[in-house]
């Protein structure tokens, strides 16, 4: 807690600090570190304006910070720290030990949850009324770790943790519809990386592209690559890849004659067993009966 500049914890397993009701003065921490716990935080202001993709947000609003266990978070040195320091005093935090759901089910479900391995670019932006349950859940939370624990207080804890990541789940959700057009150009630009790899045939060299490499392309996270294209396309970003190598794939059997190990070589596959198996899978034929239906 001290290496996180919070104050002293109200449970050795989970405590909440707020800054938004009270008023704080401390210090954010001036290192980057390693979370042994989950951070859930709502701060008013996340200051400014955040690019996203090709577009750039006002989030003067401020939103939602997720982060889970064995993440590395710390100061970012191109902020202002006065400005750092007036945005950690004046946002509300909620930390919480891996070992406070042990025996709940919360303790597998809270893995689920992708946002937790968003950046802080993707945090979660919301409306006046959002803003009012998010809050009321910190205040219950926070109501509850106040007063003399007794046998139920854990159980209405972890209730209001996992209404308050539902909900969070939720609005995650409505984010992605009400920024489409954006997200529209993230698309458009994730095909323009796929297709040019392809044709670059950097897949020679450096394999099958990864979520990772378009991800770091688009300057997002890997997990909110992959949720904002399931809320567009239905599809994960794995998929998508998968997808852009059977058209790749269909385009040589029938227009070439590589054989399918040549291919499979091209397309970035070390085996062309693995190849054919996720060939077959997506098309429900071989590469050999697929090239002979065109003959």
């Amino acid at each position: 807690m001290k290496a996180s500049g919070m104050p002293a914890p109200q449970h050795p397993l989970i405590t909440l600090i707020n800054g938004i009701d009270y008023q704080l003065n401390f210090e954010p921490p001036k290192d980057s570190h390693i979370l042994s716990f989950y951070k859930i935080s709502f701060r008013p202001n996340l200051g400014g304006t955040v690019k996203y993709g090709q577009t750039y947000f006002d989030f003067q609003d401020g939103g939602m910070l997720f982060a889970a266990p064995n993440q590395i978070i710390g100061h970012d040195r191109s902020t202002d720290t006065a400005f750092e320091k007036q945005c950690v005093n004046r946002q509300i935090t909620l930390l919480i030990h891996p070992e406070f759901f042990l025996n709940y089910p919360l303790a597998k479900s809270i893995k689920h949850y992708g946002y937790f391995s968003y950046a802080t670019s993707e945090a979660l932006h919301l409306s006046d009324k959002e803003k009012d349950i998010i809050l009321s859940l910190f205040r219950i939370i926070e109501d509850e770790l106040n007063h003399s624990i007794d046998e139920f207080s854990q159980d209405v804890i972890i209730s209001q943790i996992e209404l308050l990541l539902n909900y969070a789940n939720r609005f995650y959700k409505r984010q992605f519809i009400t920024r489409k057009a954006a997200n529209n150009t993230l698309l458009e630009k994730m095909e323009v990386i796929l297709n040019d790899y392809f044709k670059d045939k950097k897949t020679i060299n450096k394999g099958i592209p990864s979520v990772h490499y378009l991800a770091e392309n688009l300057s997002i996270s890997p997990g909110y690559l992959s949720d904002m294209l399931r809320s567009l396309t239905g599809q994960s970003a794995q998929q998508h890849i998968h997808e852009k190598l059977i058209e790749n794939a269909k385009e040589k059997l029938t227009t070439t004659d590589l054989s399918i190990g040549e291919i499979a070589f091209e397309l970035g596959f070390e085996h062309s067993q693995s190849f054919s198996k996720l060939f077959k899978k997506k098309t429900n034929q071989s590469p050999k009966e697929f090239r002979a239906s065109f003959n």
